[in-house]
Formats: structure tokens, sequence, C-alpha cells
């Protein structure tokens, strides 16, 4: 049972990846992504992040500062 959530939760994270219509996605969604957006998609992405930030809950920015933290460190 945990393999079949485990693969359907790859699945799932991997279509989030690859999708260019990020105005469609949850603001979790996008905060989880952070990073693995591919360059084409970059400027898109930041750009509906940033439009998000404004209404964001105390969680939601918590989470989007450490992975954003998270992915400074990285470069």
């Amino acid at each position: 049972m945990k393999k079949i959530f485990v693969i359907l939760f790859i699945f799932f994270f991997t279509s989030l990846v690859f999708a260019e219509n990020f105005s469609e996605m949850s603001t979790q969604e996008l905060i989880a992504i952070m990073g693995y957006v591919k360059k084409p998609n970059n400027t898109k992405f930041q750009k509906e992040l940033k439009s998000r930030i404004s209404t964001m809950n105390e969680k939601e920015k918590k989470q989007y500062l450490k992975n954003l933290i998270k992915k400074q460190n990285e470069k």
C-alpha cells in the first residue's frame, strides 16, 4: 500500500514540475516545487509565486522562506 502511495505521489509531483500554467496550482504546490522548475518556465513561476506572497498564511510563509533559504544555499 505504501509503495502505491509513493508511486502516485512521485507521479503527481513530477507532473507539477513540468506544468506551465502555474496560476492553476495552489500556493502550497508552488512552494513545494521551488528549485525544481526548468529554466524556460522559471520566469512565469517566479512571477506567480511573488504574486501569492501577500496572501500566504503563516505556515505557507514559513515554508516559503525555508525553501528560499535552502535554494539560495545550494547556489
